[in-house]
Formats: C-alpha cells, structure tokens, sequence
C-alpha cells in the first residue's frame, strides 16, 4: 500500500529533484533554491531555503554521513553546503563552465561527481574539494549518474542515449547504447542479487529514457576483471517518456516518474506494477526513496513534491495474500509472455519468442523437439532451463485450475510443492522458498513469526511421494 500523508508546496517553480538522508529530505528547483525538511515533521529547517545559485538548480544529494549537500546548476557550478547549520562550504566551478546537469556523493564520500551538458564529467575530491580528475562522454549532454556500491566505480548516462562505467581514475571501462531517444536517470541497487560461481556478486541497474521505458540490467564490479553489464528486461508500464527513476534501500522495489504524470512502483524481482500513483497534475521530474524507511518522495513540475509512505514489511507467510495475474495462460499475449521469460531470468530469450510470435498458448505447447528444430536453441542445457520454466508453470496452472489439497501447497507461495522439506517449526514448506525465506537473514517461522530453534531442513520424502500419487491421479 501507497499512502499520501503529506505534500510540499513551498517552491514558486517546477521541482526538479529530490533527495533523503537519514533525517531530512532536500528538493531543488527552476526557482534557484534548495530546500531541506525535517523527517520528523516535514517542517522546513530554518536556514531554509538555501540560495546562491544564480539560475535553475537542476540536481541535489546528501554526502552518506547527511553533514554535507551538493546542488548543481545551470550556472556551471557544484555547491557544497552544510546540513548542520546551512553554510556554504564551497563553490566548485565547472571548468568548462557549462550548465551542470547532475552531482553524486561517492558511498564512502571520497569522490563527489558532476555532470554537464557539455557532455564534461568531473570528479571532485570532498576532502580537499579539488578537481581530482575529469573526463567527456563521447556524445551528448551527460544527465544521469549512479555510484557502484563499493564506490570505485561509477555510471553515468547521456542525452544520445549511451551508458558509460568509469573507474574512480576516470577511465572508460565499458559503453552500452541503452536509450535510443536518451537516457534520462540510471541508479544502481545497494543491494546484491546473486553470487556467481565464482563468488563475485552481481547487482540490479536501472536506466530510463525518453523512449518511454524503463531497462532493468544485471552489473557486475570487480577490481581486477573490470565491469560486465547485461540487460535483462524493459518494463514498459509508462505512456510517455521516463524522466526518473530510483530503487527503495532494500532493493525490493523500484520507482519511476513520467511525462505521463504518473508514479509507479515495481517489484524488481518479478517487474510486476505493484502501484500506479497519479496525484501530480504535471510531468513528475524527481522520485526517491528513504533509506531505512518507508517514504517515498516525488516531485513535479506543478511544483509540489508529495511524500507517500509506503509498505516495505514481508507479511506472514501465512497471512500472505497471492498477487499474481488472474489472466489464464492460455490467454497469455506475446507481451506476457515476454514478462514472464524476465521474471524467470530469461530475458536472453525475448526477440527469439517475439519473433516466433510465441503467445501462453504456443509457450504451452512447446516441447525439446520444437525448442531446438523451430526455436534454434542449440544449447542443451539452455532448452532444459526452459523446459523446466514451462513445466513449473504447468504445474501452477494444475494448482489454479483444481482445489488441490491444502497439505500440499507451500505456506509461502501457496503452490503445490515439488521438494517438500521440514523446518523446525514442524511445518512443511518448498525446499527452494524456505531457503529464499533463510537467506534474507529471518530467523522466524514463515507460519507463526516466532524464532526458528534450528535452520535445519528434513526432506519430506512421505508428503512428495503422496503428491506425486495426486498428480498422476489428476493426469488419468
């Protein structure tokens, strides 16, 4: 649930950025001021607004402490102000002097970055607060710029659409022609999403642009093997093109404003739209989530900035409600098709499907056969990945479509259980969610919220051979 507990109607022009800390939140606007808010109360601190820019101020974020903030303007320069008490701390000047687009902290504060329209990038040391080193993108204005987590390496996005990694030495690693009408906004997840086999950690990237979509990539940061970018899906809920977008400190969610005038809130895992919220009356510029808790801020240019709280919490397995569409897989159009191969992790395989105008019914029916003769796919273990995908979801459907008996679905995901294993609360779950469930560090029975005694797991090879009887009477 998203919840509207409180708008800011205090800037006399289009709000164009918004940015937390762990206790304030600061906007920014064509009207020249930034401003800075209590969390507690949403008041205004009192040297606010901060004033020094002689034109628009176009981007604002907090250092990771939340003691210094950063403001660039279309009059070339990168202010340093601090939080404590509203001083100016320092006034770096693009040497170029163009009109500053964009400005980031690095995680561990050592680097702040600003990004021009001359395509200019520079790298600001926060100690000294000196030039450190500076570079160009190849084309375009540069307008969108993420840290990685670990802070020596960072993203950057241009108005040509291109996406460029850079090391904290300004060296070009690696470009991607992400946007074909360009990049507008990218963040990058905190938050790690799997390990690979060789136990470097991969994290989720989003960018978005003006051609109305939102890319979802996988990112990998490694010192001494450099960077590795995949993409993995586009989520195309947006009518109009995407001016920001932002990830919530879990990772758990992402969030995007439009031209459309909307805000919409996604699951990152499965890219499923868990909200669609249309309260502005303008293009929403701005959008961003609190660290550490459940606020949401976007802001417009009808120059209001609304603050939402919104539900992070897991509920009780027991208590969980199922979310998925209702709409039958037989039914399915090539675009939920394509949905689904995103959230199984097989993205790769959109244009081949789209091409071979593969809809729920055709996804039903493929076999190895027609995967490797019709489709191409000529790896092995590739055409058993997919096989198994559609077989689970077969399996689903039999759950949808018959009352099957209660012992035999998940707690969890409510689905008839394939691996059925014993926690130490007595209560049997899928092998594959209880872990899932374990590895996000809960200690607490999925079923009763109460401490686990043991994170053992005990296959339940009496409840899988009685599912395994079910189903074959099901299929007489």
């Amino acid at each position: 649930m998203a919840t509207l507990i409180h708008t800011l109607a205090d800037h006399s022009d289009d709000v164009n950025y918004c940015a937390f800390s762990s206790s304030c939140l600061a906007t920014c606007s064509l009207d020249k001021t930034i401003r800075v808010y209590s969390l507690n109360n949403f008041t205004e601190l009192p040297y606010s607004p901060l004033k020094g820019h002689t034109y628009a101020v176009h981007c604002c974020c907090f250092s990771p402490s939340g003691h210094a903030l950063a403001s660039c303007s279309t009059d070339g320069t990168t202010v340093v102000w601090d939080t404590r008490d509203g001083r100016r701390l320092a006034v770096l000047g693009q040497p170029s002097g163009s009109p500053v687009r964009v400005c980031r902290f690095s995680p561990e504060s050592t680097y702040l970055v600003s990004g021009a329209a001359d395509g200019s990038v520079v790298l600001w040391n926060t100690q000294s607060l000196k030039l450190y080193r500076s570079g160009n993108v190849k084309d375009g204005s540069l307008v969108a710029c993420a840290f990685s987590p670990n802070g020596n390496f960072f993203v950057t996005g241009s108005s040509c659409g291109d996406l460029t990694i850079w090391d904290d030495k300004m060296r070009c690693l690696y470009n991607e022609k992400a946007h074909d009408l360009g990049v507008t906004c990218c963040d990058i997840s905190s938050h790690p999403i799997s390990d690979d086999e060789h136990g470097f950690r991969h994290f989720r990237m989003a960018s978005c642009g003006q051609d109305s979509q939102i890319k979802l990539w996988h990112i990998l940061f490694a010192d001494f093997l450099g960077v590795e970018l995949k993409y993995k899906c586009t989520l195309n809920g947006h009518s109009a093109p995407v001016l920001a977008c932002a990830f919530s400190y879990d990772g758990q969610m992402l969030v995007s404003g439009s031209v459309d005038k909307c805000v919409i809130i996604y699951e990152t895992t499965t890219g499923s739209t868990l909200h669609t919220l249309s309260q502005h009356t303008r293009y929403v510029t701005t959008c961003a989530f609190a660290p550490h808790s459940p606020l949401l801020a976007t802001g417009s240019m009808d120059k209001t900035v609304n603050i939402w709280q919104v539900d992070l919490k897991q509920p009780c397995a027991a208590n969980t409600v199922e979310n998925e569409s209702k709409v039958s897989v037989e039914d399915w159009s090539e675009d939920d098709v394509s949905a689904w191969l995103c959230a199984q992790d097989l993205a790769d395989f959109v244009g081949l499907f789209k091409t071979n105008n593969i809809d729920g019914k055709e996804l039903l029916n493929l076999t190895k056969e027609s995967l490797a003769n019709e489709l191409k796919i000529e790896s092995l273990g590739l055409r058993s990945k997919v096989l198994q995908k559609i077989e689970e979801l077969r399996m689903k459907m039999i759950s949808a479509s018959v009352t099957v008996p209660d012992e035999f679905l998940c707690p969890i995901t409510r689905e008839l259980m394939k691996d059925p294993v014993i926690a130490a609360d007595g209560y049997s779950y899928e092998k594959e969610a209880v872990e899932n469930w374990i590895s996000n560090k809960r200690r607490s029975s999925p079923m009763t919220n109460l401490p686990l005694p043991s994170l053992t797991l005990t296959p339940n090879r009496t409840l899988k051979m009685a599912i395994s009887r079910w189903l074959e009477t099901r299929q007489k």
